[in-house]
């Protein structure tokens, strides 16, 4: 797309498997230099090989997202490692169904310090170098905060809190010219929703089922296309773009169901 974003530095959080892993493809492809983190070391480590085998270059730094000086030594380690950060895109999260009827105070705590809390935490820890830069954030979302889906209460607080921070960040930051978006995901096929998908009796008529309400194509969104969204954002090519809710998912959540009949 000829983004601009040639030798920036993306942080990406959960960035080894699912959106993540097609957030840092694109991102690589515009000539970014995107560094994964999280805690899977096995993962993170085939990833990186696998661009390395390419010629490309992707770094990474590991922790335990929900572990604040976990996430500040790997923010140290990425200035060290890169000079500074262009970017953060917060990413990592999990749909852990801890619902009202199923759930108890405990999960729904950590429900939502896995699935939010870190994404103020990385911002912070980022913020210094943002500011140096003009920089970008971009948080992924659900369109769970805007529908419901029922059992999953504490990943729709979350959600819900994503998108709140967003359009905060988004006031606090106007004095840096630092803008913050939000990409919202609706149906897109990966790793963790194949395997929601297999809980169900009939996992084909289920997912068929879904698609066939999806108004644009009746396909599901790829993570490519999720990920063209978010580099764009990440990019000067948006640059009066900020405290927005971009929802990449073939008119999923607003568009009249009726037209899928």
């Amino acid at each position: 797309m000829n983004l601009d974003l040639i030798k920036k530095v993306i942080v990406v959080t959960g960035g080894s498997k699912g959106i993540g892993a097609g957030i840092v493809e694109v991102l690589s492809q515009e000539g970014a230099l995107p560094v994964i983190v999280g805690r899977d070391r096995k993962q993170i480590n085939q990833v990186i090989s696998a661009y390395s085998k390419k010629g490309v270059q992707v770094g990474h730094a590991f922790a335990e997202l929900t572990d604040p000086f976990q996430c500040e030594q790997a923010v140290k380690k990425i200035i060290e490692d890169f000079g500074t950060i262009h970017g953060l895109v917060n990413n990592a999260g999990v749909n852990d169904g801890v619902g009202l009827e199923n759930g108890t105070n405990a999960d729904f705590i950590q429900s939502i310090t896995k699935n939010v809390v870190h994404y103020y935490t990385m911002a912070q820890l980022v913020l210094p170098e943002l500011k140096k830069n003009k920089g970008a954030i971009v948080n992924i979302g659900s369109k769970i905060a805007t529908t419901g889906q029922g059992g999953t209460s504490g990943y729709a607080a979350a959600n819900g809190g994503r998108d709140a921070l967003t359009k905060e960040w988004a006031v606090e930051l106007l004095p840096y010219a630092i803008r913050v978006n939000s990409v919202i995901v609706a149906e897109c096929y990966t790793p963790l929703y194949e395997k929601w998908i297999k809980t169900f009796e009939n996992p084909e008529e289920k997912l068929k089922a879904i698609t066939d309400r999806i108004p644009l194509e009746n396909r599901m969104t790829t993570k490519e296309e999720i990920a063209n969204t978010v580099a764009f954002l990440l990019s000067q090519k948006s640059s009066h773009t900020t405290g927005q809710l971009i929802y990449v998912d073939g008119g999923y959540t607003h568009l009249d169901r009726a037209l899928t009949n």
